[in-house]
């Protein structure tokens, strides 16, 4: 949750959009962490929620640092992209996607979204056939001479982007693949081949997200969990300021500052302990507002791609038509009635940091952008604040003189 989100929610009155839900251990655990003076980078808790997570995904291993951003910029240092390398991106995601990228002095080229909101593979496949050739066992984009080198596909809100494609383009054009799992914790693809595996672990590497409004926060934190064991423990090297002797400080690479703390490795443990009771929950509420909303004219909730498999992170509402002057007059019409909402992000390649970099046609992606805002998901909802909830977007239209 942001320092934005966090002023709604004084009020109690007011409905926000997605709040951390604490009813286990956190107490005990972070308590037991200030008990014991670790606090810092170093403690028993760390490993702990590690291995839990590890565990939990049925992955190799996982290394704790300080955010899903941090995370994602590891794994692009350990794989091996650099100045002046292409990765591949959606436009619409979070912008920590994209920054990540720009933090290793590489370029993104920005992509559609599907019916889902997830990266276009088609589109990826027409750009490494139509733009791109293999030279020396890497992808050149033939215009400019760069290596295309990583994807970064993004789960966005929950749903599922097509890894059986994406998996099988990346072999063959040798690009490596960073899972941006960050909003899909406990989701399980239902189908294709890796139908049973949780998101995350399909691609060369995945990373989670343990920010204030996921489904499991620790605060602020993330995650890099892997089948590659080596990958991660070099992750982890770097995650520590890439030291080889903790009494003599000797550092044979350079690293970072990301390591996760141990009163946030407590937090995330007790989390990690209720994470199936916030998914059921979270599916549950998902269909309350499904049923509750069902004969709304003006607009619908987005079904996810995967009814079962989807963690249900966040709830998108529709305009049935791309309007975003009716989009913002509902935002306002919400929030006039407490009840926090928001549009989807800006897509990333309009944004002014951005425009300078390549975009394929992005049509699906602004059409969303002008038809969704999102709801409040939270795992703290009462049947009373979801039908409230409800009541508000039915009542829009008829009072909307837009």
């Amino acid at each position: 949750m942001s320092a934005g989100e966090e002023a709604f929610c004084v009020d109690k009155e007011w409905i926000c959009l997605s709040t951390p839900n604490f009813r286990g251990n956190e107490k005990k655990y972070v308590d037991e962490a200030i008990e014991t003076e670790w606090v810092s980078t170093a403690g028993a808790f760390i490993g702990r929620f590690e291995e839990h997570m590890a565990s939990k995904l049925s992955a190799k291993a996982a290394c704790a640092c300080q955010s899903g951003t941090a995370g994602l910029h590891l794994c692009l240092r350990h794989f091996g992209v650099s100045a002046g390398d292409l990765v591949l991106v959606p436009t619409l995601t979070f912008i920590a996607t994209v920054n990540a990228v720009l933090y290793q002095s590489a370029e993104p080229v920005f992509f559609d979204c599907d019916e889902h909101m997830c990266i276009r593979v088609d589109q990826v496949e027409e750009y490494l056939e139509r733009d791109c050739h293999l030279e020396d066992g890497r992808t050149v984009e033939t215009a400019s001479g760069k290596t295309v080198k990583a994807v970064i596909p993004v789960h966005v809100f929950g749903d599922f982007c097509d890894m059986d494609r994406l998996m099988d383009l990346a072999e063959r054009f040798h690009l490596t693949v960073i899972e941006d799992a960050t909003e899909s914790l406990g989701g399980v693809f239902d189908r294709g081949r890796y139908a049973g595996r949780p998101t995350g672990t399909v691609g060369h590497a995945g990373v989670l997200s343990f920010n204030g409004n996921k489904i499991i926060t620790t605060g602020g934190g993330g995650m890099v969990v892997s089948n590659d064991e080596a990958a991660v423990n070099h992750i982890r090297y770097l995650s520590q300021q890439a030291k080889d002797d903790a009494v003599y400080f000797v550092h044979e690479e350079w690293g970072y500052n990301y390591r996760m703390t141990n009163l946030q490795a407590a937090l995330g443990l007790a989390q990690l302990e209720e994470l199936d009771m916030f998914l059921e929950t979270k599916r549950r509420n998902y269909a309350r507002y499904q049923a509750r909303l069902a004969g709304c004219g003006y607009g619908e909730l987005l079904p996810f791609g995967s009814e079962e498999g989807s963690n249900h992170w966040f709830y998108s509402f529709a305009l049935r038509r791309p309007d975003p002057a009716k989009r913002d007059r509902l935002l306002q019409y919400l929030n006039n009635r407490q009840i926090q909402a928001r549009p989807i992000w800006k897509l990333n390649h309009t944004q002014t940091p951005f425009r300078k970099y390549r975009a394929m046609d992005c049509g699906n992606a602004l059409q969303f952008y002008d038809r969704v805002v999102n709801i409040p998901c939270g795992t703290n909802l009462t049947e009373a604040q979801l039908d409230r909830v409800c009541e508000a977007l039915l009542a829009f239209e008829k009072e909307d003189r837009g």
